[in-house]
């Protein structure tokens, strides 16, 4: 079967033409004919490509009951699937009792053609699926997965990646997503864990599927060293969608002691002009202001992304509570050396070293002191950073 490509999708687009399951498009009647989206244009192209080719699936992965008493949650980001898979024996040997892969859980753009059947993510997958390390480690420690850009299909991508859709199968076919993620768009979910005094609700945002294109700097002879991003106050971006946005805030008004909100992209800082909810103020101000009106409860968040991480902590303007944010990252990916990262971005946010080593984080509730200690594990399980703050 041929590939669709780009180019082919643009005609189609331009001409609102059938598009035939081999790539083929064919001739439009007339121009008032030109109304299909992009994703009515593909469906006939995907499935047929669905109906005839075997997408790859990770395994077996059990289930952790709703009534288990969390007090050990390990995540992570940033995992190649080329490289070394040493990280998953050493969290498998800190006993969590599960685990929250938070984006780039592989690096399906790399190498990316332009195709509509998005091969390089499908072969991502599908190395991750051969991974014994991976196999064994998901076999064995419950997981909940949300996606950043690299695994989504495109990077720095948001809701104006035209393939969206069959990402989103990719991923959910994948990771065998529940019911509920795959009765809407996007990839987000939530669930409760422990009784009444000791309940926990792990919520995952997807921070891609809807989320608008950021304003990029304008072009400079001499590049900005921290990102290509300024931040935009137009009110009609959005990092969530209104359907995410809405199932967010009834998330939140549900009784819950202990929340952990995962974001793929970092929340707090202010320190870079990388993807970050700063590119957009006026969602992370909506996001502040749902935060703080929550059913009351303790509560920390998790991001990932930056292939470096650190524990940071804000008392958002207008508020008297201080918001957490443990970030993690990478798994496998390392860029640079903690001290160089540590220099090159300093931050009040943020309250330890830049970590740029491999790291994986952990979070240990105490429940009779009601406390979180926020870690930072390297990849011999050494701890970088340790933090704990009480709610």
């Amino acid at each position: 079967m041929r590939t669709l490509s780009l180019i082919a999708l643009a005609a189609a687009s331009l001409t609102a033409a059938p598009l035939m399951a081999d790539g083929h498009v064919e001739p439009a009647a007339t121009p008032a004919e030109v109304s299909l989206s992009a994703d009515e244009l593909l469906a006939p192209f995907y499935a047929e490509l669905q109906r005839s080719t075997a997408l790859p699936v990770a395994g077996s992965n059990p289930s952790l009951p709703g009534d288990t008493t969390l007090t050990r949650i390990a995540f992570g980001s940033c995992n190649h699937q080329s490289r070394s898979q040493h990280m998953w024996a050493q969290i498998a040997a800190q006993n969590p009792q599960m685990f929250l892969f938070i984006g780039d859980n592989n690096y399906g753009d790399q190498y990316w053609k332009g195709d509509a059947s998005l091969e390089t993510l499908r072969s991502a997958y599908q190395l991750q699926a051969d991974t014994p390390e991976l196999v064994e480690f998901r076999a064995n420690i419950p997981m909940m997965v949300t996606w950043d850009d690299h695994d989504f299909g495109f990077n720095d991508g948001g809701a104006n990646f035209a393939f969206r859709g069959w990402s989103e199968t990719i991923f959910e076919t994948f990771w065998n997503s529940t019911d509920e993620v795959r009765s809407r768009p996007g990839i987000y979910e939530s669930r409760m864990f422990g009784a009444d005094g000791q309940r926990t609700q792990i919520i995952m945002l997807d921070t891609r599927y809807f989320r608008s294109d950021f304003e990029a700097i304008p072009y400079q002879a001499a590049r900005p060293p921290l990102g290509p991003y300024v931040p935009s106050n137009d009110a009609s971006k959005t990092m969530l969608g209104d359907a995410q946005w809405e199932w967010l805030e009834a998330q939140l008004a549900k009784p819950a002691d202990l929340r952990i909100v995962v974001s793929s992209i970092q929340v707090l800082t202010d320190a870079h002009n990388y993807e970050a909810w700063e590119s957009l103020p006026l969602e992370r101000e909506r996001l502040y202001a749902m935060l703080a009106g929550r059913e009351e409860s303790g509560m920390v968040m998790l991001s990932g992304d930056r292939h470096a991480g650190g524990v940071y902590s804000e008392t958002p303007a207008g508020g008297t509570e201080a918001f957490w944010e443990l970030t993690s990252s990478s798994l496998n990916y390392s860029f640079s050396s903690t001290e160089a990262n540590t220099a090159r971005e300093p931050d009040d946010k943020r309250l330890t070293d830049f970590i740029s080593e491999e790291n994986y984080g952990m979070v240990d509730i105490d429940w009779a002191a009601q406390e979180l200690t926020l870690r930072l594990m390297g990849n011999e399980s050494q701890t970088y950073v340790a933090q704990t703050f009480g709610w």
